[in-house]
């Protein structure tokens, strides 16, 4: 069977239970179509081969027994902060270029259980803090959509794996938008779930308050597949909530009829692409269409704070959480020297990157006497106003539409030396992550031949309400189905 490599999780998973395919030929594909475009794209930091070839023999031997579960036998890619035992794990940063995890994170576990093939580990932002993949300390990646441009961030590597079909699946994190911003400049779906839906055990921190890992896939059923798999209380994770993990695969429902939508008027910036907008609102017509209830009229008013209140809160927890890299216990070590306070130092000069450290430095001023009420403590009292916002909007509408993004995929270089506009790429998904909602990332057409992302938004752990919406818009159009002309 032919290209094995470009079907989606569902897909695959009926072929390999009606015996039609193994997962050794499915992981085989895959790992040939990698070497066949990876040069283009530089998606991964780390191919696990022969991991990979291991992993897909046991998964057609549980299914042999008749032990097959969605994930069973299925490549995935996972982003380089996801702790993974005996594989490198570098968080794409010079200071960990050489850690080999002595554990797994607990979505991995979950993953192991339904015997997964891990082909990679996938290019990111270092230490997750960028919207491009630039400020990887090894490569950029590219976007499949247009080489020339960047595929977003911080999950770009993961993103950009699932459009070229690199991969069936990806994990990605997102802080401030890491899965859906990518996710939209790929074309692809990325979902970010409730904070403390998913065990952040093993997920390298970058700010602790707002990270959160999902699933990166081809389309809405498969991101409903993978949710079904990671999410879950976790002993390990005190962040994790114990609730019941509902089978997600229910709300996939096409039928929206009478399902009331908000469409936040904040959302749709100064700034923002005309030719993005056209694409927004032709599809939210569609939800008209479709049977939805929408008020074009709906307001966040503290949204317009939340880029300044995610750029203190955010780094203020980054410089507390990379104070543990000071080359004495593990990580790269600046030897050369005798003074103990010197080689911390440049372990640190030498070991970050320029973003890393610009945070680094933020955070701390932030957090430092004198300056601490004036901006952590005010920081989180906005936090307070941007949930309330949320909460009172969920009052009367199910979801929020907004775009993903304000424009489409930008060129390599073009933002990298400015930060502010490198940082406002994440104006409409950083509010998401200061409340704790979750939201989706689905394709909603093309802006300039590059992908639009339409983001839905619901309240607290009612992750199928997203499903459902993102899962009828879907079925009633075929951007979903569109690849990228490297492919």
């Amino acid at each position: 069977m032919d290209n094995l490599h470009q079907l989606t999780i569902h897909e695959a998973h009926k072929l390999l239970k009606d015996k039609k395919i193994s997962s050794v030929e499915l992981t085989e594909d895959v790992l040939n179509h990698i070497h066949s475009v990876e040069d283009k794209v530089h998606a991964c930091i780390t191919l696990t081969e022969e991991e990979a070839i291991r992993s897909a023999r046991t998964a057609d031997q549980a299914i042999a027994r008749g032990d097959i579960r969605p994930l069973t036998g299925v490549p995935t890619l996972i982003k380089d902060v996801i702790c993974t035992k005996g594989i490198r794990t570098t968080c794409a940063s010079k200071m960990l270029e050489n850690f080999i995890p002595p554990y797994d994170a607990s979505v991995i576990r979950r993953l192991q259980a339904d015997n997964y093939v891990i082909v990679g580990k996938a290019n990111m932002d270092e230490f997750a803090m960028g919207s491009s993949t630039e400020n990887s300390a090894f490569f950029v990646t590219h976007n499949p959509w247009d080489i020339d441009c960047v595929p977003g961030g911080s999950s770009g590597g993961s993103a950009a794996g699932v459009a070229i079909d690199e991969c069936i699946y990806a994990l990605g994190s997102d802080t401030g938008g890491s899965i859906r911003q990518p996710a939209a400049f790929c074309g692809v779906a990325g979902l970010k779930p409730t904070y403390g839906r998913v065990s952040r055990y093993g997920l390298v921190a970058f700010a602790s308050s707002l990270d959160q890992i999902g699933p990166i896939t081809k389309d809405v059923t498969d991101c409903a597949l993978v949710l079904n798999t990671i999410t879950g209380h976790d002993a390990r994770d005190a962040t994790t909530v114990p609730l019941g993990v509902p089978d997600y695969t229910r709300a996939l429902k096409a039928n929206i009829k009478g399902m009331r939508i908000g469409v936040p008027k904040e959302y749709f910036v100064e700034g923002m692409q005309a030719e993005v907008r056209s694409v927004l609102e032709v599809a939210i017509q569609k939800l008209e269409e479709l049977g939805a209830i929408v008020d074009w009229e709906v307001s966040l008013p503290y949204t317009k704070y939340g880029l300044a209140a995610y750029y203190i809160l955010a780094p203020s927890e980054a410089s507390a959480n990379l104070a543990r890299y000071d080359g004495v216990k593990y990580g790269y070590s600046y030897r050369n020297t005798n003074n103990m306070w010197e080689a911390m130092e440049k372990t640190k000069q030498n070991g970050f990157g320029a973003e890393v450290k610009r945070r680094i430095m933020l955070g701390t001023y932030a957090l430092s006497a004198g300056y601490y009420d004036a901006y952590y403590l005010k920081a989180q009292k906005v936090r307070t106003l941007i949930k309330s916002d949320f909460e009172q909007a969920f009052q009367n509408y199910d979801v929020l539409v907004t775009p993903t993004s304000p424009t489409v995929a930008f060129r390599i270089g073009e933002k990298v030396d400015d930060p502010v506009a490198m940082y406002l790429s994440d104006l409409c998904t950083l509010p998401i992550n200061i409340a704790g909602v979750p939201a989706i990332s689905i394709p909603a057409g093309f802006a300039n031949g590059l992908p639009v992302g339409m983001q839905f938004i619901s309240k607290h752990f009612d992750e199928e309400s997203l499903l459902k919406v993102s899962y009828a818009f879907e079925q009633a159009t075929d951007w979903h189905n569109q690849k990228p002309p490297l492919s």
